[in-house]
């Protein structure tokens, strides 16, 4: 199973209140410390709440970066996080 697909499965088992949008932009970012922009390194996170209640910005980055704490360890070198309200 490739990174992204992990990563969603992973998202959507933590964040069950949230749309889910995941884009690997890797290839962004090719040629930059002679990567070559295949192995799924930056990664695009977009969330949309599907519930009322409000959720502190920073809460979520935590429980993302938490949740992808063995993704950081095996090769994941960036997330781009957006939170739509």
């Amino acid at each position: 199973m490739n990174r992204k697909k992990r990563i969603e499965e992973i998202l959507e088992k933590n964040l069950n209140d949230f749309d889910i949008f995941i884009k690997d932009n890797s290839h962004l970012h090719k040629g930059h410390n002679n990567f070559d922009g295949t192995n799924e390194t930056h990664i695009l996170i977009e969330l949309k709440s599907k519930s009322k209640q409000k959720y502190k910005r920073l809460e979520i980055h935590r429980l993302i970066n938490d949740s992808l704490k063995n993704e950081f360890l095996t090769g994941l070198h960036s997330l781009e996080i957006k939170i739509i309200s």
